[in-house]
């Protein structure tokens, strides 16, 4: 039989195997299986050289009975209306395992951005907020940056819905820019919130990250953020790292830091001085204690989880094992600290930045990384202790956990 590789029907069959294991009946899994609300919308521009040109657009609002929604915009040529809907049910697991009070939301547009002008760029996002503007809100559904977005389109879109209801909403938006009530620390934050997870499984298998080896696939803001701080805070030896090209690799560790230059001005980690060049498949399977996929979805699955040779997977990108390979790489022993734990810490700050512009009070850096400490420190140990409860792997934990917590609110909401 084939793998599954269909991002949505994968976070089905991962909630389905948690429902059982939780002796949930059928019916509570039909309701929790599909998003309350799936919009697609078509976005159509003027391109820079005059041509008019149509895209695709989604949002997917996956569950409310926690909270208003949340969840990232992404924009990248193989988005789709299946990637878009598990990302919005694997949000809504998220904030329920680290026990903010939101529910799942994610969205999409069909594009290439890193080919499109800024007036382009803003155009896109700009249509795209008046297409959804009606089932959007500050209490209904918090929009963020994903992959290829960033504070600046974030910037676009909400001035756009502020025009559009006429007034100031803040808090429609989070990963915003500093000046127009940003968080600090949010551009580290999805890093930094793996960074505590990594520190407790370390603590819990007995690994000293002290002189750890770490290879990152997928040396994004979250990927490149994550080999920073490790290498800056725990002494971590970063020997591979990669992007949409290729990946480097060093024996004796890479300067993240340079990397990250390198990658800025080059717009590839390619080429660092006194790096090897090697494929992102090499890089997934060399040995390291600590592996980080970082990128996208689908990177470790039955035809490679056999040849990793780590010691921990810390998905800080989502989706990034298959459902069988995660059965692989149980057997094998290997901890892995799933996708909506571990890459947590960017909406919990997100959430943060809300309740800063309802307040129009910020905070400092400090601050928020304190803060960002203690809710992915109990939301690690709260799913390890569900796990074990369970008798069961980490995945599961956190989705047992998590699926307590929305039912819970469903049943007194009077929805079950």
């Amino acid at each position: 039989m084939s793998e599954i590789l269909d991002p949505f029907k994968i976070s089905q069959k991962q909630l389905s195997e948690a429902c059982k294991l939780a002796e949930y009946t059928r019916d509570i899994y039909n309701v929790l299986s599909e998003p309350e609300r799936f919009v697609q919308v078509k976005i159509t521009i003027k391109m820079d050289d005059g041509s008019i040109k149509t895209f695709q657009g989604f949002r997917s609002q996956y569950n409310s009975a926690r909270g208003p929604m949340k969840g990232g915009i992404r924009w990248h040529p193989d988005e789709s209306a299946s990637l878009v809907k598990a990302l919005s049910a694997w949000m809504t697991w998220k904030t329920a395992c680290v026990d903010i009070p939101l529910g799942g939301a994610k969205g999409g547009i069909i594009c290439d951005p890193r080919i499109m002008s800024e007036r382009e760029l803003e155009t896109l996002a700009r249509s795209y907020i008046q297409q959804i503007a009606d089932f959007i809100g500050p209490h209904i559904d918090i929009l963020a940056p994903d992959v290829y977005t960033n504070p600046q389109i974030m910037a676009w879109m909400m001035d756009e819905y502020e025009k559009i209801i006429r007034r100031h909403a803040p808090s429609i938006i989070t990963g915003k820019p500093l000046p127009l009530g940003g968080s600090a620390g949010r551009s580290i934050a999805t890093a930094q919130g793996g960074i505590y997870s990594i520190r407790e499984a370390a603590k819990d298998i007995g690994l000293n990250l002290n002189g750890a080896k770490v290879a990152v696939q997928g040396f994004g803001n979250a990927g490149s953020w994550a080999a920073r701080i490790l290498q800056n805070d725990y002494n971590c030896k970063i020997i591979a790292v990669s992007d949409s090209q290729g990946a480097i690799f060093k024996n004796n560790g890479i300067d993240a830091q340079a990397a990250a230059d390198h990658k800025s001005q080059t717009r590839s980690v390619i080429g660092l001085n006194g790096t090897n060049q090697i494929s992102n498949e090499e890089l997934l399977e060399i040995e390291c204690d600590v592996l980080i996929p970082a990128a996208l979805e689908n990177v470790i699955t039955q035809k490679n989880a056999n040849n990793l040779n780590c010691k921990i997977v810390a998905e800080l990108a989502n989706g990034p094992t298959t459902p069988d390979a995660d059965k692989i790489l149980q057997e094998k022993g290997i901890e892995v600290i799933p996708d909506f734990l571990c890459n947590a810490g960017g909406v919990t700050v997100s959430y943060f930045e809300m309740v800063q512009g309802y307040y129009s009070y910020f905070w400092t850096e400090k601050e928020v990384i304190e803060a960002l400490d203690r809710v992915m420190t109990r939301a690690y140990r709260s799913t390890v202790e569900e796990a074990n409860k369970f008798d069961t792997y980490n995945r599961m934990g956190a989705y047992i956990i998590s699926l307590e917590r929305v039912i819970e609110a469903m049943k007194l909401r009077g929805w079950l």
